[in-house]
């Protein structure tokens, strides 16, 4: 399910991927509500105020938020012990690093978007990359590849700042199938 402000532009997108190849039904939808029917979501807008809200979730949701500002309100964390949000976009730098400034994550993580510049300097690469909606998969492969080749990694699961543990997404698990009885 595609959800976004703008129908035409979601079903230009529906019809996009249905011209290469993609065998599954894709649904469009304005409307947040309709976030209550999936169980994985992954969120990047450019909004510039949450707009997932605790209502719009069901029990044992897994939310990526690689959205900043975030997309997932802070309420979900609040009130939804039944959801495990994610954040998505953060990076473990290789070395030593200090940036000289919090970014509200652990030493030597940055966001990725800051990663991949960093990655393409070490390549003496000054040039645009994954910038905007329209990505190609060679270029998503080849920066995977030059993050790989200088040590770049994929950072530890963090939810609204905080790292996740197994008790946690336990509790979660737990949560969502009390949840799921009860509704």
């Amino acid at each position: 399910m595609l959800i976004a402000r703008h129908e035409a532009e979601l079903v230009r997108l529906q019809d996009d991927l249905a011209a290469k190849g993609c065998q599954a039904a894709v649904r469009v939808s304005t409307d947040m509500a309709s976030l209550r029917e999936a169980q994985l979501i992954l969120t990047v807008t450019s909004a510039t105020h949450a707009v997932i809200e605790p209502a719009h979730l069901q029990p044992g949701s897994v939310v990526c938020d690689v959205a900043r500002p975030r997309d997932v309100s802070l309420q979900v964390a609040a009130m939804r012990e039944d959801v495990l949000v994610i954040d998505g976009g953060m990076v473990e730098v290789p070395g030593s690093v200090d940036f000289h400034f919090d970014f509200g994550f652990p030493p030597g993580k940055a966001y990725a978007c800051m990663a991949e510049t960093m990655a393409l300097t070490l390549e003496g690469r000054f040039e645009d990359y994954t910038l905007g909606k329209e990505l190609e998969l060679e270029k998503i492969k080849e920066i995977t590849d030059i993050a790989d080749k200088h040590g770049f990694r994929l950072s530890g699961f963090r939810s609204f700042e905080r790292a996740v543990t197994e008790e946690q997404i336990d509790r979660v698990r737990k949560n969502a199938q009390l949840g799921r009885r009860h509704s």
